[in-house]
């Protein structure tokens, strides 16, 4: 299932659900080939790879020559899990339309040495309450409020493996592309509101701090979300001290509830990647 943005239509601006879903229709629309598939077999999207690989996990902006794989949904599986430790060693994130999953199993942790759990697995039901519609970091705080020495049931979807002879797409398309669009330092901004963007590329403050926010989201609330990430560095960009940051950000995500530890790193982080220490 793959989708090419230099492939739209002429005239076409599209919004991220009319990039990725047609709301009208239940049906996400791909080019080329003009097939169709509901939305609901969607787990997630990776960039330029069939692969189920987190590091390529389609975010909030895409490059004009990149491809988007749709990894769907393939065998469901249920699982007891002995929690012996406080924490559970995983990382939850979500595709923004209802399906939280597993972005990264830390090494010898109490999930890594149950081996039917896997990186990309949706987590679909904890202790038979379904939890499809739940945002990442509250399936996060559910399983981390899980009492200790105490066993749960988990039901996880895994997506389709499929393509397995493939190999990644490279960077760039073939040369003299008559089709090729833009001169691939330009990427498309996806919004869950409003109209996509055609942006330059990310300046290097914003690569550095957003990963850096990135990482303090998994650290604080075990979750990754680089459009959360990103929302969060563009409010801090033009903030002079971290009241009006806090202050700004509960506008924005106050739904989130962010610890007042965890704001004051974030401006911290912010303020060193405007200062180049990152």
């Amino acid at each position: 299932m793959i989708y090419n943005p230099s492939a739209l239509p002429p005239g076409v601006s599209p919004s991220l659900f009319e990039v990725l879903y047609r709301v009208c229709t239940d049906q996400i629309s791909l080019f080329p080939p003009w097939e169709d598939i509901s939305v609901t077999k969607i787990l997630f999207c990776t960039l330029n790879t069939h692969k189920i690989d987190m590091e390529k996990l389609l975010g909030g902006q895409i490059g004009l020559e990149d491809f988007i794989f749709a990894h769907v949904k393939g065998i469901k599986k249920e699982v007891e899990v002995h929690k012996s430790e406080d924490a559970l060693g995983l990382t939850i994130t979500d595709n923004g339309a209802g399906y939280a999953f597993i972005k990264r199993i830390r090494d010898g942790s109490v999930a890594d040495k149950v081996k039917v759990i896997c990186v990309g697995d949706h987590i679909e039901c904890v202790n038979g309450h379904n939890i499809v519609g739940t945002r990442h970091y509250e399936v996060a705080r559910m399983l981390k409020d899980l009492p200790r020495d105490k066993s749960f049931t988990l039901k996880l979807v895994e997506p389709m493996k499929a393509f397995e002879m493939l190999e990644p797409r490279s960077k760039g398309g073939k040369p003299g592309n008559e089709n090729k669009v833009g001169t691939g330092r330009s990427t498309l901004r996806l919004r869950s509101k409003g109209p996509a963007t055609v942006e330059d590329e990310p300046t290097e403050f914003d690569e550095k701090a957003i990963k850096k926010v990135d990482d303090l989201l998994e650290s604080y609330m075990g979750i990754r979300d680089t459009e959360l990430a990103a929302t969060m560095v563009e409010v801090g960009r033009d903030k002079m001290n971290p009241d009006e940051f806090a202050m700004a950000l509960d506008e924005t995500l106050g739904d989130f509830a962010f610890p007042d530890e965890f704001v004051f790193d974030v401006w911290g982080a912010i303020g060193d990647a405007k200062q180049g220490r990152l």
